[in-house]
């Protein structure tokens, strides 16, 4: 599908009021998306874990305007507070998004919106935020089109939260979530994440991910500058030749299962996240001493015990603990004895693959 699939043509009617609800997680990048090109178009392919706690919970309540309005008018309410700093952002995803979406001048939007874990502390607060709110949207539009099939629902879903926040698109569906146009992976597109399309072994679908708040203070530097700084990158060509093999090489590893080599690849993808920013202009550091500490006691406790338990970091200092379900007890032990002293107070979150957005709504709209 391409943009054009994505417009739509006039409404036959609009409805008064009504208020829709969604609920959608965060993601976790295993191959990492860094660089893009114009309209949200990621320079290289990724793939992500659905996470299942960490999640935004968004509701919009909508009352139609006496005439089409001039700007965009909504109020924005983040745990129970009216944001007036996050309207920027929103009317900034508003103008992306009114070609595909044209009532959106019509109505007066309440937006409230909730996260079960810290604000800016990364954990990609916009995947989840901003796929919420596309999936709101998208819940109206379904309104007024009634016709509309689930998969378009979701294609249109994760096209227009793209245009929000890039990785956004990958937290529509789950638990392996695939966003990029990659030669071997059918179906595959920049525009919208896909449900990963190939054989996953069991063992990857109650993967366990503990999050590690070494750092819950904001970003030093934000992520639009972080993906800009890989224009004119000197390695920059090298890093979307290894995620495209790494992609390659992913589809026999899911498929069979192979934890030795899956923990190598995702190992390897967030050193070199991590290595791209320190090699850009202007050049950066988001780990912090306590990351450092945690890796070398996850890959000092898997040599001694054998474990299958590995790390991958986002653009910041947290660390996500990932391994197998049917070794949690163990791990958690192990999480819990020697890595949350390098906690902000011991501060984490216990989370695990999860399998998508969630309608929230218990009524329909009026």
């Amino acid at each position: 599908m391409t943009e054009k699939d994505f417009l739509t043509s006039e409404y036959s009617s609009l409805k008064n009021t009504g208020k829709v609800r969604w609920k959608s997680p965060s993601n976790i990048a295993l191959v990492k998306y860094w660089g893009k090109k114009k309209n949200q178009i990621p320079a290289n392919p990724s793939i992500s874990f659905t996470l299942h706690t960490c999640a935004t919970d968004t509701s919009v309540s909508y009352r139609k305007l006496d005439k089409k309005a001039t700007e965009f008018s909504f109020d924005l309410f983040f745990e129970g507070k009216l944001k007036d700093d996050f309207r920027p952002k929103i009317e900034t995803f508003f103008k992306r998004i009114e070609t595909y979406l044209p009532f959106l001048r019509e109505y007066h939007f309440k937006i409230e919106t909730s996260n079960s874990f810290p604000h800016s502390s990364g954990i990609a607060s916009s995947a989840s935020g901003m796929s919420a709110l596309a999936l709101c949207l998208m819940a109206m539009e379904r309104e007024l089109i009634p016709e509309m099939d689930t998969d378009f629902f979701n294609k249109k879903a994760s096209f227009l939260a793209r245009l929000g926040s890039g990785s956004a698109c990958r937290s529509i569906e789950g638990p392996l979530v695939q966003w990029g146009k990659h030669s071997t992976i059918e179906a595959s597109s920049d525009f919208y994440g896909i449900e990963y399309p190939y054989k996953v072994h069991e063992i990857f679908m109650n993967f366990q991910d503990t999050i590690l708040l070494v750092d819950e203070g904001q970003k030093q530097i934000s992520s639009t500058v972080g993906h800009d700084s890989m224009h004119g990158h000197p390695f920059a060509e090298q890093r979307f030749g290894q995620a495209l093999k790494h992609l390659s090489d992913f589809q026999t590893i899911l498929g069979d299962g192979n934890l030795g080599e899956f923990i190598k690849i995702v190992e390897s993808e967030a050193l070199t996240l991590h290595a791209m920013m320190m090699t850009s202009h202007p050049y950066f550091i988001l780990m912090k001493p306590n990351t450092l500490e945690i890796i070398n006691r996850i890959w000092s406790f898997r040599k001694s015990s054998k474990s299958n338990v590995c790390f991958t970091l986002d653009a910041g200092a947290n660390v996500h603990v990932l391994y197998p379900g049917k070794e949690k007890e163990t791990v958690y032990e192990f999480i819990k004895s020697e890595l949350l002293q390098f906690c902000e107070n011991g501060k984490h979150i216990c989370d695990r693959t999860g399998s998508g957005a969630k309608n929230m709504s218990k009524t329909p709209a009026t």
